[in-house]
């Protein structure tokens, strides 16, 4: 920010006892602020969570100050054997670069209406970055390219005092100036009167303080502890709203659990196990149960397109719906379209792929119909055969004239059926293999003399196995899995 001092070249005379004070302070403030970025680089890396770029661009910031303080004090230079124009055009690049750091950090705390004023600023001051370091390469005079620099540092103090004032007097609602914004315009007004003033020396208009003394670095220090301020606010606020996330995800997990069906039903010749992994605190993936008779009971298996707390809403409308189907519960197409007509023009950018099986047990039969879901997998005890069922229509939640169909199955003692999200199948592993329904039908085909919840664990520990799951690479989508065992069942 100050003028560079281009008789450092020539010979330099002994050091008073004052000056070698101002040396010693300026040394000291330097290593004070690499202390500080150090730590403020080690909180950005060791505290992941919070993500606030704001601390990368204050310790960029503090570094680059530092190394040109330091670089201007005599004892430091007497540590390194090179000569003093590298000292110079050192001093020349930290000048050059040392505005852009400044820019990014007023960026992330400025709001929105700031942001967009300093787009261009900080564009602005990179280029001069690049054109200044390239300038001083190619051989033009420092003394120029200084005047050049005193001119970009006042326009950029110039032009952030303007927004600011523009901001407090721009007529309509604006949001209320924060703390963050706040400290940042007293540390900037607090530096800036001593940036101003040694840049107006460069331009040889400005009177000096306390002559024979560089004083930017006290005003820099005053700015730095503001910084400082703001990058620690913004991280405690930041993990605090991490917490309140976390809580109300917590919240959001046990009431997700409470609509999912706590026990499966009992049913005299049916085996029946239910497996739910969501991929996160709460999830897309739905089932339940309409138990009409000691016979009959109807199963819904749903998929919610996408993750996370919106799909997990669509659930819970869901659940709702799927309990005022209780008296269509007989015929699976019945059921589908009823879903379909309450959850049409409940939301945009979703939609529900679901499965209903009605399980009649007196005439042995199952009733299967689909909403754009995986299909059915079925095993006969009799043939051995392993089949895949699909009856189809339009997903649920798009077209509300959409229309289903159902097919009837005859089942025998022994048999066995899957319903299941696609989580289950398109689970892959790190060269982005998929499980594939194939792997499942033939772990269906190995391992059907387990019972239903033997069988279901197994199946969802070979699927962990295969996708190589790890507190490293987690899962990918929600799973939920239905084995359904018939027994005692005479045709």
């Amino acid at each position: 920010m100050r003028t560079i001092a281009i008789t450092l070249a020539q010979a330099l005379p002994p050091l008073s006892r004052s000056a070698l004070r101002w040396q010693f302070a300026s040394g000291a403030a330097g290593v004070a602020l690499l202390s500080v970025a150090l730590i403020a680089i080690a909180v950005f890396f060791f505290r992941r969570k919070t993500r606030d770029l704001t601390l990368i661009y204050f310790a960029l910031f503090c570094i680059l100050y530092a190394v040109r303080l330091l670089a201007d004090t005599r004892f430091f230079r007497a540590l390194f054997d090179e000569p003093a124009t590298f000292w110079i055009y050192l001093n020349w690049d930290i000048t050059c670069t040392l505005l852009i750091p400044f820019g990014l950090f007023f960026y992330q705390v400025g709001g929105e209406y700031f942001r967009k004023s300093l787009r261009w600023l900080v564009a602005a001051q990179m280029l001069f970055a690049v054109f200044g370091i390239f300038a001083a390469a190619l051989g033009i005079s420092l003394t120029k390219l200084n005047v050049a620099n005193n001119i970009v540092v006042l326009t950029t103090y110039i032009v952030i005092t303007l927004s600011m004032f523009s901001y407090r007097v721009r007529p309509g609602p604006r949001q209320p100036m924060t703390q963050e914004m706040r400290v940042f315009i007293a540390g900037l007004a607090v530096w800036g009167l001593f940036v101003v003033q040694a840049n107006l020396l460069g331009l040889k208009i400005g009177l000096k303080i306390l002559p024979g003394n560089n004083l930017e670095f006290i005003g820099f220090l005053v700015f730095v502890a503001c910084l400082g301020y703001i990058s620690a606010y913004r991280i405690f606020a930041n993990e605090e709203r991490l917490l309140a996330i976390h809580k109300e995800l917590e919240i959001a997990r046990r009431i997700q659990s409470s609509i999912l069906p706590q026990t499966v039903p009992v049913l005299s010749g049916l085996d029946l196990a239910a497996r739910y992994v969501p991929m996160s605190a709460v999830a897309g993936d739905f089932y339940d149960f309409l138990v009409i008779d000691e016979k009959h009971i109807g199963v819904l298996v749903a998929d919610v397109t996408g993750h996370g707390i919106p799909a997990a809403l669509i659930a819970s409308m869901l659940k709702v719906a799927f309990a005022g189907q209780a008296y269509h519960a007989h015929d699976p197409a019945c059921v589908l379209a009823g879903l379909n007509t309450a959850l049409c023009g409940k939301f945009e950018e979703h939609f529900v792929t679901a499965a209903y099986l009605l399980v009649d047990l007196e005439n042995h039969v199952l009733r299967y119909s689909a909403a754009g879901h995986p299909p059915l997998i079925m095993a006969t005890h009799s043939g051995g055969n392993i089949r895949e069922i699909e009856q189809n229509g339009l997903m649920l939640g798009l077209f509300p004239d959409a229309a289903y169909s159902s097919v009837e199955i005859p089942i025998g003692s022994g048999d066995r059926c899957l319903l299941y999200t696609d989580g289950v199948f398109e689970a892959s592993n790190a060269a982005r293999e998929e499980f594939s329904k194939s792997r499942c039908k033939e772990f269906l085909g190995s391992h059907r003399h387990l019972p239903a919840a033997h069988f279901a664990d197994d199946l969802l520990g070979n699927i962990a196995a295969f996708s190589g799951l790890n507190s490293t690479r987690a899962q990918e989508d929600d799973i939920t899995l239905l084995v359904l065992d018939f027994q005692q069942v005479t045709p």
